[in-house]
């Protein structure tokens, strides 16, 4: 990925982020507990599992996050954002344009599929609500000396800049099935009526 702007590329994110915070509201919030459990038509998780997947995500990145910033910066931050490779492969895989195929989720990120389906959305959106304040605050800081490590091994670290655009990619990609699963929903219920 060639070198970019880092505020141009962080209100890109932010914009991403404030979409689905709209979405978890306007669409998930006040929807009712059936239809945030009720499984995919083909098996696959619930609009709950599908959110409860993303918080876990968000357990480990976000307060990882949240220390680096709050850490004192030993150098001016860089006004360009340079993606690594590995950063750019592991956001590319989760965009839902460039990454269609299908991952079997880590066995420590699988949900359960008995869930408190209004916790779990008031999570979500408690978290993209943080997630746009360290956004925010990230535009004071470097954000290709910051490396966090990935939460499926430790032993390979992301810049933030590329964390932010996995973990926002990531979210897309889960929001996407998960209002997959409304459509059937809407077309049982009006069958019924």
């Amino acid at each position: 990925m060639a070198p970019v702007n880092k505020y141009q590329f962080l209100d890109y994110l932010e914009s991403r982020v404030e979409g689905h915070l709209q979405e978890a509201i306007k669409i998930f919030q006040n929807e009712i507990e059936a239809v945030l459990l009720q499984a995919a038509p083909n098996g696959g998780w619930s609009i709950a599992q599908c959110l409860d997947h993303l918080n876990g995500y968000g357990h480990f990145y976000l307060p990882l996050i949240a220390s680096e910033l709050q850490k004192p910066q030993l150098k001016p931050a860089s006004e360009i954002f340079k993606s690594s490779w590995l950063g750019s492969y592991f956001t590319r895989m989760m965009e839902p344009s460039t990454g269609t195929k299908k991952f079997k989720a880590f066995k420590n990120h699988v949900p359960p599929p008995n869930l408190d389906a209004p916790v779990v959305v008031a999570e979500f959106i408690q978290q993209q609500e943080n997630l746009l304040a360290y956004l925010k605050q990230a535009r004071h800081v470097d954000l290709d000396t910051i490396k966090l490590p990935l939460s499926i091994t430790k032993l390979i670290k992301l810049k933030l800049g590329d964390v932010f655009q996995f973990l926002i990619a990531h979210n897309e990609r889960h929001l996407l099935q998960a209002k997959r699963n409304l459509a059937p929903v809407v077309k049982n219920q009006t069958h019924t009526a």
